[in-house]
Parts: C-alpha cells; sequence; structure tokens
C-alpha cells in the first residue's frame, strides 16, 4: 500500500485539496499498529505474566 502511494505522489496524483488515499492509508497503518500492540500483549506478555 505505501508502494503505491509512493508512486501516485511521484505521479503527482496528490494535491493538497485530493489526498483521501494518502489519508486512508494512514488510517490503516494505525489501525495496523494498534491490531500489533493487542497481539504483542496477547501472545508474547501475558504468558510470562505469572
Amino acid at each position: 500500500m505505501l508502494a503505491v502511494m509512493l508512486l501516485r505522489a511521484l505521479r503527482g496524483h496528490f494535491t493538497a485539496r485530493r489526498h483521501l488515499a494518502v489519508t486512508n492509508t494512514g488510517w490503516y497503518w494505525h489501525f495496523v499498529d494498534v491490531v500489533w500492540l493487542f497481539v504483542f500483549t496477547s501472545l508474547y506478555l501475558s504468558p510470562r505474566l505469572r
């Protein structure tokens, strides 16, 4: 997804008013980060908390 955004940016597809795809990609990666924190905590840390 980031590679596609880079290619589109290099081709000039985004402007100050036309950048929804960049915003959506950012939201997606924030979601991935939150999910990873949950997965990391539940799989790696919880078994060691005894």
